[in-house]
Parts: C-alpha cells; sequence; structure tokens
C-alpha cells in the first residue's frame, strides 16, 4: 500500500497536478484551519472566503462538507475557512452565531461573534496577502444571519455576501456607509426559517423578499427585480428548479442584491453537483469597488 500512495505522489508530482494545503491560525478561540490554494503567492493579493455554520450540532468542517466550497479553493485561487461559532452550555449544546434578536443565541450569550469574525479577517490579512476588494461571507441559516449581521456592521469590509435559508435583521437600520452585494438563496418548502418570514421563540424575522429588498435599499438599488434567469440548485427537485431575480438598476457601486428562490426547497436543500460553484462563480463576479471607509 505505501508503494502505491508514493507511487501516485509521484505521478502527481510528474504532471503537474497541485493541491490546497491547510495551514492553522490562532483566532483567540483555538486554532483555525485555513485552506491556501496551491497557486497562493505572497506577491498577489487572493480572494478570502469565510463559511458561517448553522444551528446545531455540526459546526464548521460538517457544514463545508455538505457545501462543499473549501473543494474549490485551488481553482478559483482563494484562501478559505469554515470557523465554528459559540457552543451552548446547556441542552443540546448546539453550536449557533450570536447574529439576532430571532437566531440562535438562545442562552443569552453576551460574546460578539462579530468582533471574532473580523479578528479572523485581520489575523488572516496579517499573515496572507488578502485582497481587501473580495472578502466574502457565506452563511447556512443561523450563519446566513450572521453574514448580514457582519457585513452590515462591516461594510467597509466585506465584498459580498451569499446566504442560504437565513435571513435579515428583524428590523431595518440606517443604510450602513458602503454598499455590500447580496446573494439570497431560499426554499419556499423551508420549514426552519420560512420563506414567507416568521418568529424563532417570539422573536420575528423578515422572509426571504424582504430581506433582499432591504439591502437592495441598502445598496441604492431600485426596489424593482427582475426575472433574469433560471438555476438547477436541489437535485432532487426536477429541472430548473431556482428563478433568479436580480436588483441591480441604479444601484451604488459595488453593491447590488439578488435572490434565488428555490421552488419547493427545504432549509437543507440536496444541493446539486453545480450549487457551490454557481455560488463560488457569483462571488468572485462580485467585489467590492473602491471603497474603504469605517462605519
Amino acid at each position: 500500500m505505501r508503494k502505491i500512495i508514493v507511487s501516485c505522489l509521484s505521478l502527481a508530482l510528474l504532471i503537474g497536478i497541485n493541491f490546497a494545503t491547510a495551514q492553522s491560525i490562532d483566532t483567540g478561540r483555538g486554532e483555525l484551519s485555513l485552506t491556501v490554494p496551491a497557486g497562493y503567492e505572497a506577491s498577489t493579493p487572493a480572494p478570502l472566503v469565510l463559511l458561517l455554520h448553522g444551528y446545531g450540532r455540526n459546526a464548521g468542517a460538517e457544514q463545508d462538507a455538505y457545501m462543499k466550497f473549501g473543494a474549490l479553493a485551488n481553482k478559483y485561487g482563494f484562501l478559505f475557512a469554515a470557523p465554528n461559532g459559540q457552543r451552548e452550555t446547556e441542552g443540546n449544546q448546539a453550536w449557533f452565531w450570536n447574529a439576532s434578536d430571532a437566531c440562535c443565541n438562545f442562552q443569552g450569550s453576551q460574546i460578539s461573534d462579530v468582533d471574532y469574525l473580523m479578528t479572523i479577517i485581520s489575523n488572516i490579512k496579517s499573515q496572507y496577502n488578502v485582497d481587501g476588494n473580495r472578502v466574502y461571507l457565506i452563511g447556512h441559516s443561523n450563519g446566513g444571519f450572521m453574514a448580514y449581521r457582519t457585513a452590515f456592521e462591516n461594510s467597509q469590509a466585506i465584498a459580498a455576501v451569499a446566504s442560504l435559508t437565513g435571513a435579515g435583521a428583524t428590523v431595518a437600520g440606517p443604510a450602513p456607509l458602503n454598499p455590500v452585494h447580496i446573494l439570497h438563496i431560499h426554499g419556499t418548502d423551508d420549514n426552519a426559517i420560512a420563506y414567507e418570514g416568521g418568529d424563532l421563540r417570539g422573536n420575528s424575522y423578515p422572509s426571504a423578499v424582504e430581506t433582499v429588498e432591504r439591502w437592495a435599499g441598502y445598496n441604492g438599488c431600485d426596489i424593482d427585480g427582475s426575472e433574469v434567469a433560471q438555476l438547477d440548485l436541489d437535485r432532487n427537485l426536477p429541472g430548473l428548479d431556482s428563478i433568479v431575480v436580480r436588483y441591480d438598476n441604479s444601484c451604488r457601486a459595488g453593491g447590488s442584491a439578488e435572490l434565488w428562490t428555490i421552488t419547493d426547497g427545504a432549509h437543507i436543500p440536496a444541493l446539486s453537483d453545480s450549487f457551490s460553484t454557481t455560488v463560488v462563480e457569483w462571488l468572485m463576479a462580485h467585489p467590492k469597488i473602491g471603497s474603504t471607509s469605517t462605519d
């Protein structure tokens, strides 16, 4: 077996296959694994993608096993990490992010996860050449709530957010100083974070459409989206199961909003083979443009 492994590695070297490497960085909550693409060079700025897990027993590594973004780091040349949030001390001992009144700080933690995520970004920037105009957040469910909050409070630092079955803040606030590109993906049959909005333990959250239109407004876009495409995002649903509605007219530079509605999609959709690639390509096409103001 050892000879086979050595032969395979030798063959990979001969034909020029390069593999992403996992490095560890100190984040203040222990070591975090950072995927560094094989083609990374310190002289060339690289995008950074953070994946934020949902509420439950599974944390960052399990979230990426489901969504498979880390596997694309080599192809698209981005640095990648999937950090863990906080863990409940009682009951289910679920992993969670302190993201909004609705989701999912159910035990009243006073720890700021926004500060934690910004520390992660800062620490990675201190050790790697990160493209400041291409820092992206992807979140699922509670992680989507967290991505929105972090971008809202740090619009100078985040280029774009992609949220799967998350939601925005309960109450709209004043627009952040800098525009942020927003991609919201949501299934109409989500029974955990309802597409039409709802509440968790008495705390309300907005609908998918309200979330996207609110961010479109923040970004200065016309609140009149246009259906522009259909996609296959769920392998268990027939054909092109998702409708793309885009809000990109009259937006401030560096801002837009987009809603991908998965018709009959669930809270944890059976993601199609093209899902992660489609999301990453959307993110890479939406950098921040010349905005460095501090909120």
